[in-house]
Parts: C-alpha cells; structure tokens; sequence
C-alpha cells in the first residue's frame, strides 16, 4: 500500500509539473481528435429520403442505355460506371466514338479526350449539394432556381440540381451528342447532332421521341409517372429519374471515419486519427475540405497541371470557373470535390493529373514548385503525356491568381503525408467494391450494356 501511495504521489506531482510549466497533462490521440470534433461540430453524412422505386427503376434503365446518345455508343454509365468506382479511372475521358471501357477505352478516329475527369457520382442525391461539374455551371440559386447554360430553355419539374445536371452531357458534342455528318452503329444518320448548339430544348425534345419509341420506356415512364400523359412528358422526368437512380444506387457514405464520428474509437488505425488531427488541424485541409461532404463547394486555383485539349475558346487551356463565369479572378480555378471515397476515385484533381494521392498532397505543399516540375511519365497514360502545358507565360499566369488558402499549408514530412492517406483512405465505404449488382443485364433499347 505504501509503495502504491508513493507511486500515485509522484505522477501527481508530474501532472501538476507539467500544468504549472503549461503544457498540462498529455492527451492521447483520441482525446486530441475527439476534442476538435467537439470544437468544430463535425457532423457524418448522412442520406437524404429513400427513393421512389419506380422512377429508380427507369432511371437505371436511362443511366445504361447508349440510346441517349447521338451514335448510340455511349452511355452515362460508360464514364460513371459502378465497377470503376462510378469513374471511368482515366485521367481524361473518352466520349462518343470510343470503344472499351476503363482504362482499355481508346479513342476513336479523329476524336479528341473530354477536357475533364469524370468525378465519381458518389453521395450526388444530397440535398446538401448546391453545384455541379468542375466549374460550377449547374447550381442551386438563392432564389429557388437552376442556373444552367441553357437559361431559359430548361424545362420545369426538375426535382433537384443533380436531375439539372443529368440534363446536359447527352447535349455535349465530344461526350455523348456527336457531331453533324457521323452515323450511329447501326449505320443511320446522327439526327441529335444536326441540331445548333444553342436549341437545347430541340434536342431534348428529340431524345424524348427516340425513348418513347420503345414501349417498354413508354411502360418505364408511366409506372414512375403514373398521373402524366406520354404527351406531356419531357427530358426533365428522364433526369429526375436518373437523378433518383444514382441517389439510391451511389449513396456510399458508411467509412470508418463515419463509424469512428458515431463513437467507435476502434474503427481508425493509429496512422488515420493522426491524419485527422493532421486534417482538420495545422495541416489546413479542412480550410476547403469542410461540412459533412468535406468540400465547401467553392472554386479555388491550386495552379493544377494543364493537360488535354483544353475546353471551350480558352482551349488548349481549360480556364475552369471563369468558363462559367467570365471573371478573371476565376481562372483556372475548379469546385473543390467532396473527399468521401477519394482514395478509390483517381486519378485526382480536375483533369486527373495525378496517380496518386501522395502526388496530390504534394502539389498543395508546394504548387509552384509541383508544377515546373510535373512528372508526365509517373502520372499520365503515354497518349497524355505530350499534351502537358508545359508554357512558362502559362504556369505564372496560373500562379499569379493562385488560391491563397494554400500559404497557410505547412510543409509537411514523409511520416505526415503517410498519416494523411491513411485518414483519407478511412472515408472509404467498402461497399463502392460491390456495386456490380446495380448494372443491368439489358435496357430497353436492346443495344448491349457496357462491360
């Protein structure tokens, strides 16, 4: 009893030591997170409101069917597919006249890449999203409204703004659309190609004709809209049904960092709670990366590797949000992306510059210094590799307006970025590995589904 006596004494007078030197007692990993948890009222994600199973049902037959493009040789589910982590695990996309899938897709004759990565269409049904696309050109308005390219001409009944960005890839030309003088693959012309640029509505309107041709769409679309006529339905109930496919499909949120934010200590390794802490901590991630789907849905220019065919007049650049908006202080700059599932999502960043997530910590430390020195042959397929902007006049335009956020990042050491990955691979939900299931065996077209 004495010796125990003694011994509670000393580690006494060791705590009050060490609270009169200022330092207080020493907190223990979980105690240190948990504590910042509690101070900055992190929060799960959790799921919105089931889905209608009828409107799911026709929106899964939509998301795999090649009819709605304009050779009928590309569906949705051809750069979202549910084996490839709802990507298509290239760097750039391949549009209408490729062949293959994933990383086996090529180019076809004379085709160009898509400009972009395909993000990952994971959690998308959340009401808490308020934009879609890399530059933001789909987004809720303050005012209860869908901004768009097509202003005016979207149709009304859209039920959320993922349903407003379901509207828009069968219009574009390098992805699904087409262009005018190619044939679809059963040798027909491309009607949805000789339609302007700017007659949205013509073309939805035409895609509308093709579906309904098919009387099992036409059994689809009365079971999920039981009270509209055939007549009066438009492309806005085929996005809504999408929409509500991919929210019943792709909603994966169920990772040990959610387990450990529901009180289960056990569900992070040591390497991930030191990540957090990393995370949410001086390692200043959360700066961008915040709220439920850790991503403040802003627009920032981390000055990312320019690669590809560019987008729109800036091209063979892709000036990102100022596409949208045309305020020089939004060039190059790109939605900051939700990191749920980000380690099983790359490439990674707004043209899949990067193979790994290390690479990407990396450019954040230092993008300046990332960028002059952008390792091609480690990050891109050899087909990308000469499309690199590799133009000095460029890379200091880009860094002149680089986001500032980015000066308060400390540089970090080897052992740090090793603890960061571990935390982002704890958002993973396993079951992004399992979601074969949700493709179908066939569509109501009849024209093969993906494999």
């Amino acid at each position: 009893m004495q010796h125990k006596q003694t011994g509670l004494f000393v580690v006494a007078l060791l705590w009050l030591g060490a609270a009169l030197l200022g330092c207080g007692p020493v907190e223990t990993v979980d105690q240190q997170l948990q504590a910042m948890i509690a101070a900055q009222d992190i929060q799960p994600f959790e799921p919105g409101l089931p889905v209608d199973p009828a409107l799911a049902a026709l929106g899964q037959a939509l998301f795999f069917d090649k009819e709605l493009s304009g050779n009928r040789d590309i569906a949705c589910a051809t750069c979202h597919h549910p084996t490839l982590r709802t990507g298509d695990s290239l760097p750039l996309s391949v549009g209408t006249g490729g062949e293959g899938l994933g990383t086996k897709r090529v180019l076809g004759d004379g085709r160009l890449f898509i400009a972009r990565n395909a993000p990952d269409v994971y959690n998308r049904g959340s009401t808490a999203w308020q934009t879609m696309f890399w530059d933001g050109r789909v987004a809720n308005s303050v005012r209860g409204y869908f901004v768009t390219p097509a202003g005016s001409q979207l149709p009304p009944g859209l039920d959320s703004v993922l349903a407003a960005q379901a509207m828009f890839p069968v219009t574009a030309v390098d992805e699904m659309r087409g262009r005018p003088g190619e044939f679809d693959v059963f040798g027909q012309p491309n009607e949805l190609a000789l339609i302007p640029d700017d007659e949205w509505a013509a073309m939805w309107d035409r895609l509308m004709e093709r579906l309904l041709a098919y009387p099992e769409y036409v059994a689809l679309f009365q079971a999920a809209y039981p009270d509209v006529p055939p007549s009066e339905l438009t492309f806005a109930h085929a996005a809504n049904a999408i929409a509500a496919f991919e929210t019943g499909a792709f909603s994966q949120f169920q990772s040990p960092w959610h387990r450990y934010l529901q009180g289960d200590e056990a569900a992070l390794t040591e390497e991930a709670k030191r990540g957090a802490i990393l995370f949410f901590g001086d390692g200043a991630c959360s700066q961008c990366h915040t709220g439920p789907l850790l991503t403040d849905q802003a627009y920032h220019n981390l000055a990312a590797p320019q690669i590809g065919p560019g987008k729109g007049a800036g091209a063979p650049l892709d000036y990102g949000r100022f596409q949208a908006t045309g305020h020089p202080e939004d060039k190059f700059a790109f939605r900051t992306p939700s990191l749920l599932n980000v380690a099983v999502t790359g490439p990674w960043l707004h043209d899949g510059a990067y193979a790994t997530l290390e690479a990407v910590i990396e450019h954040h430390l230092d993008p300046a210094g990332a960028l002059a020195g952008y390792d091609a042959t480690a990050n891109l397929p050899a087909e990308l590799q000469e499309t690199v902007v590799r133009d000095t006049a460029v890379q200091q335009e880009m860094l002149a307006t680089l986001d500032p956020t980015l000066a308060s990042i400390r540089r970090l050491g080897p052992r740090e970025i090793e603890d960061l990955v571990a935390f982002l691979e704890a958002l993973t939900d396993t079951a992004v590995f399992d979601l074969a299931h949700v493709q179908p065996a066939t569509v109501p077209s009849g024209i093969p589904v993906q494999d």
